[in-house]
């Protein structure tokens, strides 16, 4: 190859290369070279203790204060995210502890990412509170005390309650396992930005209105199924008249010092080396000053390892195949962004094992599911994090509050936890401004936003996630079915062909006709491909057969009027092809369905005396053309090119004399097919 560095200039001067030649040439693999066996790749791809490549290498000096330094910070928010986002979930404040504890060690051995904080997070909690009252809902638990007066017998049902989060934690984390061990790490990425920032965009409307009841200290029905959240709504609306008035005072309170808080680490975020721990001051301010108040409270212990309830994994599969994707998306966007900005690499399919680890083992634990948080990992970023040490140092801090600090806590009013889900929601409330510039740029990312949206309101978390994902995966479809057929052109003095509805300079070449479709092809669209491909071409052979006819005496009024075409979009069309060339580099695999219909191409048109080549095949699509039997005595690898222009030449050597006077681009010689 000779380079011009002056005028960016290349010339390459090589033979016209068809398959067979290709693939003599370039010595390619067959597909057992290529292709190992799903245990060895399993083997290669998963490194089950990520720690002990980083672990021996660690650096206290250079390392060691940046990430205590972190982990306390990120330790701090543990405490009041953890047990707030336990109410999320309809379970006792501590179960948002244990949640922020044992998964997050887990997770350090495990791991491949150095600064998300593993722990709650507001949509999964929301989740897993859907669970926990789907199953174990107050009726259930009703009790008459001694002057037969009924209540809810709240240690009983918190027990069950436990017991059907961590059922559902388990069998979550055991299907991260297994999707992580098979390499189904790409799982994450049918859950689009639009799809995932809509779903949790309707799940903090969700978290806010469960949050009500303990703002306004009133007990509204419990609802489930579509429509719960309109139907809750509702019934707190109709209960304000008997509202709690300290425990309103209490939440008013709380939310105020909790914005003023925020709004001054605003203020001050240049000049802090680490951000005012205002959840947890207005935590100790408000079980300092308002322990009278009548509310709720918290109690703390350890929790000790327990068997889930096997038994109820029939009845949460679902819920808990819906937390581990959900879980995992959240998990591998984050990663993958600290990743890119400080320089390393975060395994796909690591990250699940290890997500599904921390799920599994934390289950025992009466841990619910985690993900990491947006805001923690932030803080465990910014305050100078460096490995995940500093989710040990976090850790360590959420041990000493359970164990030493928790009746400092004993009586925390359930409202202040609920001041603090509501303010952190703020962020998610601020996506509806999302609308705007998909409307703009995208009208289908827009549409999914919305039915997500719509849906996840509407329809609960569970069924509004299901529904959501099916919707975007149709637009998928849709799309694929729906792609831009072009015929192609030569630019003159180059390579290049272009699309010469699109292109003023593209310019057909007599006798050849080149097609190419902008998506794949396969089952979903392999009919409308055909019909595409004979729509472009049928003036050309229409007038063919015609010419030919006529030589024998036939009439053109043989002919259907359905096989005419208009000649409006199709004024640079010649009146007589001889060679088609399919343009198949953008296909990335090729089915049954589309091998039979590219093998009823090559029959039905050389019938009437045109050639099909096909040009920019994919090694994997040539392998499935093979194992398709597409091949044949009559159609080789002869038929496949390299690149469209390879074809060109051929078709020009082979039949353009015959038919036309010899076409020759500027790129192209003729007395040197492959010079360019």
């Amino acid at each position: 190859m000779e380079i011009r560095q002056r005028s960016l200039k290349y010339m390459v001067e090589r033979e016209v290369l068809d398959e067979q030649k290709l693939e003599e040439v370039s010595q390619r693999k067959t597909y057992s070279d290529t292709h190992r066996p799903i245990r060895e790749r399993i083997k290669g791809s998963i490194n089950f203790f990520p720690i002990l490549y980083w672990l021996p290498k660690y650096s206290i000096w250079d390392y060691g204060m940046p990430d205590l330094i972190s982990g306390i910070s990120v330790g701090i928010m543990h405490l009041p995210q953890g047990m707030a986002y336990a109410l999320l979930a309809s379970l006792p404040p501590v179960i948002g502890l244990y949640t922020s504890l044992y998964p997050a060690l887990i997770y350090i051995f495990f791991g491949t990412s150095r600064h998300i904080s593993i722990g709650t997070f507001t949509v999964l909690s929301i989740m897993v509170g859907s669970v926990t009252e789907r199953l174990a809902p107050d009726e259930n638990f009703f009790k008459t005390n001694g002057t037969n007066v009924t209540e809810v017998d709240t240690d009983a049902r918190d027990s069950y309650r436990i017991q059907v989060a961590a059922a559902t934690t388990v069998l979550g984390g055991l299907i991260q396992v297994v999707l992580g061990l098979v390499k189904f790490g790409f799982v994450g990425t049918y859950l689009s930005e639009p799809l995932v920032r809509a779903y949790t965009t309707a799940a903090a409307a969700h978290a806010v209105v469960a949050q009500l009841k303990y703002m306004f200290g009133v007990s509204p029905t419990r609802f489930s199924g579509p429509l719960a959240l309109i139907y809750t709504l509702m019934d707190v609306c109709s209960q304000l008249p008997h509202t709690h008035l300290p425990t309103l005072v209490v939440s008013v309170v709380s939310m105020v010092l909790l914005i003023a808080m925020k709004e001054l680490n605003s203020f001050l975020n240049p000049k802090l080396p680490v951000p005012i721990p205002g959840e947890l001051i207005t935590l100790s301010l408000t079980c300092l000053v308002l322990t009278d108040v009548a509310c709720p409270p918290v109690c703390f212990s350890l929790s000790s390892p327990q068997v889930p309830n096997v038994s109820l994994f029939g009845e949460v599969i679902s819920d808990a195949f819906a937390l581990a994707i959900v879980g995992y998306a959240i998990s591998i966007s984050l990663g993958k962004t600290f990743a890119l900005k400080h320089g390393y690499k975060v395994d796909s399919n690591q990250e699940l094992v290890a997500l599904g680890l921390s799920n599994t083992v934390g289950g025992f634990f009466q841990c619910y599911s985690v993900c990491p948080s947006m805001s923690r990992s932030l803080i465990q970023e910014t305050t100078g994090g460096k490995t995940q040490m500093a989710g040990v140092a976090s850790a360590l801090i959420v041990l000493v509050t359970i164990l030493k600090l928790g009746p400092l806590f004993q009586d925390l009013p359930k409202a202040v936890l609920s001041s603090i889900v509501f303010v952190n929601l703020k962020g998610m409330f601020k996506q509806h401004s999302d609308v705007v510039p998909l409307w703009r740029s995208s009208k289908i990312d827009l549409v999914v936003w919305i039915f997500t949206w719509v849906s996840t309101l509407l329809l609960n978390m569970d069924l509004g996630l299901a529904a959501s994902i099916i919707f975007a995966l149709l637009t998928v479809i849709f799309r694929t079915q729906m792609p831009t057929y072009s015929v192609l052109g030569n630019i003159p003095g180059t390579e290049l062909y272009l699309d010469i509805e699109t292109h003023r300079e593209a310019r057909e070449i007599p006798g050849i006709t080149i097609f190419r479709s902008s998506s794949t092809v396969y089952f979903a669209n392999a009919e409308l491909y055909l019909e595409a491909l004979k729509e472009k071409v049928c003036l050309g052979l229409i007038l063919k057969r015609e010419l030919r006819d006529e030589r024998k005496g036939r009439q053109r009024e043989r002919y259907c009027a359905e096989d005419r075409v208009s000649l409006g979009s199709l004024g640079k069309w010649t009146w007589d092809i001889h060679s088609i060339i399919i343009d198949l580099s953008t296909a990335n695999f090729i089915d049954t369905v589309a091998i039979k219909t590219m093998k009823n191409i090559f029959k039905d048109f050389r019938e009437i005396d045109v050639d099909v080549y096909i040009a920019g095949c994919q090694a994997p699509v040539v392998d499935q053309l093979e194992f398709g039997n597409f091949f044949s005595e009559s159609v080789t690898k002869k038929h496949l090119f390299a690149t469209v222009h390879d074809a060109v030449i051929y078709c020009l050597n082979h039949r353009g004399a015959t038919s036309l006077p010899r076409y020759e681009p500027s790129a192209v010689s003729t007395a040197s097919p492959a010079s360019l």
